[in-house]
Order: structure tokens, then sequence, then C-alpha cells
């Protein structure tokens, strides 16, 4: 089954790519450095997108066990997107917009999307907004990424 990524789709049925696909253009342009320009510790482009390994990931205050944890992410496969790094701390950004830092084993490098609609998403069976659909993303539902191709990824 296959997710439109863009095309006549209305508006909020793109969303989705707002989460999970912008990673695709992200890593495409951006070279291994962070935004002011140094070289990132890990070799990976800075910003990019990442999903949490597990369903509890403490979110820290800064990159070491020693900082203030402000919150618990309970879902895994999450789409996050890595906006610093040290070596073994990620500086991300979740769907919701919230900041903070987690240890770079409970990251992934599996991608995944987020409906941030509110509104269901059609998934068709073929790279066609007029194929068969199959399924549909609820609001707030998660799904993983096989492959992009033609800004239509299958799941």
């Amino acid at each position: 089954m296959v997710l439109p990524v863009s095309g006549k789709a209305p508006r909020f049925k793109r969303l989705v790519v707002v989460v999970g696909l912008l990673g695709c253009a992200v890593l495409a342009g951006a070279g291994n450095t962070m935004p002011d320009g140094r070289p990132t510790p890990s070799g990976q482009p800075v910003p990019r997108w990442l999903s949490l390994k597990s369903d509890k990931v403490f979110a820290r205050q800064g990159p070491g066990l020693d900082y203030q944890i402000l919150w618990q992410y309970r879902v895994s496969n999450l789409p996050v997107q890595v906006v610093a790094e040290t070596a073994n701390w990620r500086k991300i950004c979740d769907p919701d917009g919230a900041v903070a830092w987690v240890h770079r084993s409970v990251v992934s490098s599996r991608r995944s999307v987020l409906n941030v609609s509110d509104s269901e998403i059609p998934i068709h069976a073929g790279r066609s907004n007029t194929s068969p659909v199959r399924a549909r993303l609820s609001p707030r539902s998660l799904v993983s990424i096989d492959a992009c191709v033609d800004q239509w990824c299958e799941v």
C-alpha cells in the first residue's frame, strides 16, 4: 500500500509529509555539519529524521544523565527531527514541536510518519490518487515507511 506525499490531494492529506517525508529532502540537501557549521559527531547530517526505538524514552533538559528529565515518551516509532547532537546525545524536536535531549541508543534510522491532521489520510493500493484505497490513516496514528518513489511512500 502506498501513501501519497503530494499531488492533487487536499492540503490536510499532505500534512503527513511535514513529519516523516521532509526528511528525504533534508537528507538530500544537508551536509554532515551542525547548523553552526561544525562537523557532526555521528558523521550524519543535521537536521535529519529518526524515530524513537522504544515506548519508554526519557527526554532531558540537556545532553547528559545529570540533566533533569523533562518528560517521558511512551510511543515507539515516533518520528523526531535531530536538530543538534553530541557524541552520545541527540537534541530532538517532536511532532508537537517540543525540544529535548535523548540518548543516541534510543533513536533509530527507521522511518515513520505521524498523521498530524484532524482527518483520515487514504492509503492507496498503488502510486496514483485513482488507485483503490486500501486503508485510512487515522488522526494521530503512526505508520512505518518502507520506501519512497516519485513522492509516494510504501507503508
